[in-house]
């Protein structure tokens, strides 16, 4: 199946673990499959500060004109980084909606405030 097909199958009512699903196919198919989690928490972590290029760009804060094309758009930086989380959970073999689950269950049971 071409990647293609495999991004055909996906619609917006596809599941956390069919993304997680998909990227690991992908990840494959591209040639990427034998990085660890450490390697693609290096790429996340590029790929947080082309984020946070793009939404400097987008709030009109200082950026260098020169290197403006180093400047995405905020939706292709977030998916980049969404991608790379997914492929991390991946290699780490964490199934990233039962992670979310239970530790949002652990978030309920805690009382947040702001500090003075």
């Amino acid at each position: 199946m071409t990647q293609q097909e495999m991004l055909a199958k996906l619609t917006n009512i596809s599941s956390l673990n069919d993304l997680q699903e998909y990227i690991q196919r992908v990840i494959n198919a591209r040639g990427f499959g034998d990085e660890t989690a450490a390697d693609a928490l290096l790429m996340l972590v590029e790929e947080v500060g082309e984020l946070a290029k793009a939404i400097r760009k987008s709030r009109g804060m200082f950026v260098d004109p020169d290197r403006l094309e180093n400047y995405g758009d905020i939706e292709g930086e977030l998916a980049d980084c969404f991608v790379l989380l997914l492929s991390i959970a991946n290699a780490e073999k964490i199934n990233l909606f039962d992670a979310l689950i239970a530790k949002e269950t652990e978030n309920c049971n805690r009382h947040w405030e702001k500090s003075s």
